[in-house]
C-alpha cells in the first residue's frame, strides 16, 4: 500500500467518522471531503498514478455524499471526464453531459465563471447535476487548474 493510498485512506476514515456529528450545512462539505478523498483512493487503487487520482479527487468531490455510493466506477469515469473537459475548455454556461448507457445514469457539468486569483492560477464556479435512478441532485463549487493541468475542488 503506497503512502498517498494510506493518506487517502485515512482521510476517508476521519470523514466517515465526523460525518454524523455534523449538522446539515456541514455535511454537504463533509460529503464533498469524503466525495473526494473516495475518489482519489478509487483512483489510487484503480493504478491511475497522479493523474487517475487526481481525477478521483475531482470527481468524487463533485459527486460528494451519497450520491457517489449510488454510482458504479464506469459512471465515475465518464463524469470524472465531462468535468475535466467542461472545466478546461468549454466556455462558461455550456454544459458538458455524460451517460451511461449501461444503467441510465447521467449528469452535467457548466462551469459559471472563471477568474484568475492574484496569484495567477485560474479557478471556474461550476453546477453539476447527477440523475441516479430518475432521481436528480445538483451541486455548486469552485475547482481551480492545478499546474500539472488537472482541476482541484476548492469549495
Amino acid at each position: 500500500m503506497t503512502r498517498t493510498t494510506r493518506t487517502l485512506g485515512a482521510m476517508a476514515l476521519l470523514v466517515t467518522m465526523t460525518a454524523g456529528c455534523a449538522d446539515v450545512g456541514t455535511k454537504t462539505m463533509v460529503g464533498g471531503l469524503g466525495g473526494a478523498a473516495a475518489g482519489g483512493l478509487i483512483g489510487a487503487a484503480a493504478g491511475g498514478g497522479g493523474a487517475g487520482i487526481a481525477a478521483g479527487v475531482l470527481v468524487g468531490g463533485l459527486l460528494g455524499g451519497a450520491v457517489g455510493n449510488y454510482l458504479d466506477q464506469r459512471d465515475k469515469q465518464l463524469a470524472a471526464k465531462a468535468a475535466q473537459s467542461a472545466l478546461e475548455t468549454a466556455p462558461s454556461g455550456t454544459t458538458t453531459a455524460w451517460k451511461n448507457p449501461d444503467n441510465g445514469n447521467s449528469g452535467a457539468v457548466t462551469p459559471k465563471r472563471t477568474y484568475q486569483t492574484a496569484s495567477g492560477q485560474y479557478c471556474r464556479e461550476y453546477t453539476q447535476t447527477i440523475n441516479v435512478g430518475g432521481k436528480k441532485q445538483t451541486s455548486y463549487g469552485t475547482a481551480c487548474r492545478q499546474p500539472d493541468g488537472q482541476w482541484k475542488i476548492v469549495s
